[in-house]
């Protein structure tokens, strides 16, 4: 594993993309930063991290996507492989708030940025960003997150936290070949609130109830509504209300 640590960075996922560019790089080559100044999250949203603190990585995932049908399957792989890695870990009531937000008794631990890349022969290269809370412990103005020292008790080693998850993708990424239906049932499995009614909110700012009933093969939020009609949401189409 090629591993690339950085002082500051805007974005370890804009520095990787720009490496990316070179086809010769090695696969699940890592960038980590101890400071991101421009930290992104899905669909523009930011990542604040306190410098030194957190973890901050990027990954080159190849040859694992090959059209962009499959886009949803590389968030499934890393999401589980950072759930299981927390689980490892001792981390307690880890679950996966859809998309891709870890979340350990309803409280963010971790988020998971992947974008994707179509080359001019059709294959798609993949950067994955995950920003995680580890030894930070103030989240003062951030009342829905926290970090595995606050809720463990104690400070881990972030490198090694790197090479921990890195592996796990890249077994996750085999074990996929032989066993796509079985990482998606886990997956689901893991959903955050499945199952239950709960609240959520549309892009118009209405409220309304209903049940996670699944995730459709690309991705999109599966949820029951009070008539028994099933609606699919896109990400940032709907948010849940916990």
């Amino acid at each position: 594993m090629k591993l690339i640590k950085l002082d500051a960075i805007d974005s370890t996922n804009d520095f990787l993309k720009a490496l990316s560019s070179q086809d010769q790089l090695e696969n699940f080559t890592v960038v980590t930063a101890e400071n991101q100044t421009k930290g992104k999250g899905q669909m523009g949203g930011k990542w604040e991290s306190e410098a030194g603190k957190n973890l901050i990585m990027s990954v080159l995932v190849k040859d694992f996507l090959f059209n962009s049908e499959q886009v949803f399957n590389l968030s499934i792989v890393v999401s589980l492989a950072v759930t299981e890695v927390l689980k490892s870990l001792n981390i307690p009531d880890i679950c996966i708030k859809w998309p891709n937000d870890i979340l350990s008794y309803n409280k963010k631990l971790a988020g998971i940025l992947i974008e994707n890349t179509i080359k001019s022969d059709g294959r798609i290269v993949s950067v994955v960003g995950i920003g995680m809370n580890v030894n930070q412990t103030n989240y003062t103005d951030l009342p829905n997150a926290s970090s595995l020292a606050v809720i463990s008790g104690k400070s881990f080693d972030k490198e090694e936290l790197v090479i921990l998850i890195v592996e796990r993708i890249k077994d996750k990424i085999l074990l996929w070949q032989t066993s796509a239906s079985d990482l998606w049932n886990d997956y689901f499995n893991s959903l955050f609130k499945k199952g239950v009614p709960m609240p959520f909110k549309n892009l118009n700012d209405q409220n309304f109830m209903g049940i996670i009933q699944g995730v459709s093969p690309i991705g999109k939020l599966q949820v029951l509504l009070e008539d028994d009609s099933v609606v699919e949401f896109d990400i940032k189409e709907v948010k849940m209300l916990y």
